[in-house]
């Protein structure tokens, strides 16, 4: 299915979504909408089970915002230009199943705000990630001050965020910014292979456990869980439950049917 910047294709349970804005998949207002749209209704897909998320093209992931559309805001121009970031992002965040992000290059301002929030980072180790808002006289406006500082080290975030300096694949990696990186040419399908692993196990349990954590970061310990303990009793009652254990005693590979 092809909109106008994003394509998406099904293969089998899983979903791939291709940014395709060429030269350099720069967003604007249209592309974030089209983003926040296409993750709003794979949300409501029962037979999705992961989704992997990347961009077109050899030169960048998401190259940041088009600044184009930028340089002439007013006040409320801008606060709405970075509330449809805001809705963008958390429609990849609140996606009920695992989001792998394919950072096959530059995924800068909002292509890192992107990234962030997705659940894991396979990134190309000749891309560069970062976010250099400050260097335009501009800040992050698509969650990018909140979300990095609850992915790595609070000081480490501000490094990035004040100095707008873009960071190598290998610096990434370090500092916990992403969690795999591989060869340009292997980054699709190493995200691929991820989410056809993840894709193989319960899928209620796993949208669950997207969930939970996700919950994490808003509830104090206590409160976590006692989600936790309902959403494992849930759990218990279902059928893939009973499947899942039957087939690891009977040592075949368990049909799940997210019921």
């Amino acid at each position: 299915m092809k909109q106008r910047y994003v394509v998406v294709k099904r293969e089998e349970n899983l979903c791939i979504v291709t940014v395709d804005r060429p030269p350099v998949n720069a967003l604007n207002r249209d592309l974030m909408l089209e983003i926040e749209s296409v993750f709003s209704d794979l949300g409501k897909e029962k037979d999705v089970r992961a989704v992997v998320l990347t961009g077109q093209g050899e030169k960048a992931f998401v190259a940041g915002a088009d600044v184009t559309e930028v340089i002439d805001l007013g006040k409320e121009e801008g606060e709405d230009f970075s509330a449809i970031g805001h809705k963008m992002t958390r429609a990849i965040e609140n996606c009920p199943v695992p989001v792998i992000c394919a950072i096959n290059g530059a995924a800068l301002g909002g292509g890192c705000e992107i990234a962030l929030a997705c659940d894991i980072r396979i990134m190309a180790e000749t891309a560069v990630i970062g976010l250099p808002e400050a260097s335009l006289g501009l800040l992050p406006g698509a969650g990018g001050t909140q979300r990095l500082p609850k992915s790595i080290f609070p000081g480490m975030a501000k490094f990035l965020l004040f100095s707008a300096s873009p960071l190598e694949a290998a610096e990434a990696l370090r500092c916990g910014l992403v969690e795999k990186v591989v060869k340009r040419e292997e980054v699709l399908g190493v995200s691929v292979g991820i989410a056809r692993r993840i894709a193989s196990n319960g899928p209620l349990a796993i949208k669950a456990i997207k969930y939970l954590v996700r919950r994490s970061f808003e509830l104090l310990q206590e409160a976590g869980l006692h989600v936790e303990r309902e959403e494992f009793g849930k759990l218990c009652v279902s059928k893939d439950k009973r499947e899942g254990i039957t087939a690891f005693l009977e040592k075949r590979k368990a049909i799940y049917t997210g019921s």
